[in-house]
């Protein structure tokens, strides 16, 4: 756990109006190194482990196919059967469920797809290839050996690797291993996350003059569960000093990772970092070269990950897709997305102060003629809006170095349809 920005107390605020900002690298390294991949492990049905963590390498427990099957309808026969001949008759119907039989000496099977091959016959002659008598088949074209049969472990071997450890299951993933007949599967337990809000003026659906509805901790418990975490809505803290100790005490080793949103700056009612540090917490870090979220705190209570986002919700967002779900990737030992690292072309002028980087949302509009996305910037840079976020395909980022982009120029981004996958 790295220290080298720790700030113990909460005499900090006048020492870190003067501290550089961290860039928003060094920030993400340092909110990585706060957690560590969880050991615990259980054993759930496959039926609730989509979106879940294997926590080891999953083999397959046969080859697939089980057995030799015919891979189209038509007729199993011996090809020696056919020598000088080209109708057969029928002896029967195999179907996808029957227990495999014998071909008797000369003569053909029905069989459909799916349905194991009968023993002595050596190819699948197509329906299409045949003209079906009743209780007998002509045959219009001699088929070869083996043809339309698949054999029995064609698609994979017995011990053959289906999914690898730390592989965050997707619906394709349950389909091979339903069809591996496994029923259950060893997943990482779900980090632990508490989630907090924080302001008097806060509240839910509607409310009184002078408050506002809290829209953070809908969208992080969603963000949360989306990355794959177990998250509790532990409600919005009142603007006390003494209240928010006391929820932070309260919270004992509970929980991988603490998520706050607000009261992180240095206005008179900004009682999170105190409060951490009266709770017997440290702060690792605190405010960032990002535009928005330059008031993103990190720490730790006790053995628990902190991380304090700011109150506007756009903020809260862009933290979490850079601070907060790399944490969760790494403690179900998950692969680390890199952020915006997807190139693009900007299809928009914009003129902005340096210093910091900035995050936006973007719409793609199409493709350059190398095929890269071209994409809108939305909005006008305010964090306390989610509306622009609404429309965006992901979001974009400018170094902050730059004072200036325009139409061409190379944009890194965040498409948000990856998100689904290992973040």
């Amino acid at each position: 756990m790295d220290g080298s920005h720790m700030v113990r107390g909460c005499g900090c605020d006048a020492h870190a109006e003067t501290q550089s900002l961290l860039s928003h690298m060094d920030a993400r390294d340092l909110a990585l190194n706060l957690v560590n991949p969880i050991e615990d492990t259980e054993i759930i049905p496959l039926t609730s482990a989509c979106g879940r963590y294997t926590a080891q390498d999953v083999y397959a427990p046969q080859a697939m196919p089980f057995f030799d099957n015919a891979a189209m309808d038509g007729f199993a026969l011996r090809l020696s059967d056919l020598a000088g001949r080209c109708c057969l008759p029928v002896a029967g119907t195999v179907a996808a469920g029957d227990a495999p039989r014998t071909l008797p000496d000369g003569a053909a099977l029905r069989i459909y797809t799916g349905a194991p091959l009968p023993d002595g016959a050596d190819t699948v002659v197509m329906i299409e290839a045949c003209i079906d008598k009743g209780d007998r088949v002509h045959i219009d074209r001699m088929p070869g050996e083996s043809e339309n049969i698949r054999r029995a472990g064609s698609d994979q071997a017995k011990g053959q690797l289906l999914v690898a450890a730390h592989t965050r299951l997707a619906p394709h993933h349950i389909g091979l291993l339903a069809a591996n007949g496994l029923t259950q599967i060893t997943a990482v337990r779900r980090p632990r996350v508490a989630v907090f809000s924080t302001g008097d003026e806060l509240t839910e659906g509607t409310c009184a003059p002078g408050r506002i509805p809290d829209a953070n901790r809908p969208m992080l418990l969603a963000l949360l569960t989306q990355a794959g975490a177990a998250a509790d809505d532990l409600g919005i803290l009142p603007d006390d000093p003494v209240a928010t100790t006391a929820a932070f005490h309260a919270l004992g080793d509970a929980y991988d990772l603490i998520v706050t949103t607000g009261a992180v700056s240095l206005g008179g009612k900004d009682h999170i970092r105190a409060a951490l540090t009266d709770a017997g917490g440290d702060i690792h870090a605190w405010r960032v070269a990002l535009k928005p979220g330059k008031p993103v705190m990190f720490g730790t209570l006790r053995q628990t990950a902190f991380t304090g986002l700011p109150g506007n919700p756009f903020a809260v967002h862009v933290g979490f897709y850079l601070f907060v779900a790399p944490q969760i990737a790494r403690l179900t030992g998950g692969q680390i997305r890199p952020y915006a690292q997807d190139a693009a072309i900007a299809g928009f002028d914009w003129h902005r102060k340096a210093g910091r980087a900035e995050v936006f949302p973007v719409r793609r509009t199409g493709n350059d003629a190398s095929g890269l996305p071209v994409l809108e910037r939305l909005g006008n840079s305010v964090s306390a809006t989610l509306l622009p976020l609404s429309g965006a395909d992901g979001l974009a980022m400018v170094p902050a170095h730059l004072d200036a982009i325009v139409s061409g120029d190379a944009l890194q981004w965040h498409p948000f349809c990856l998100d689904g996958d290992n973040t």
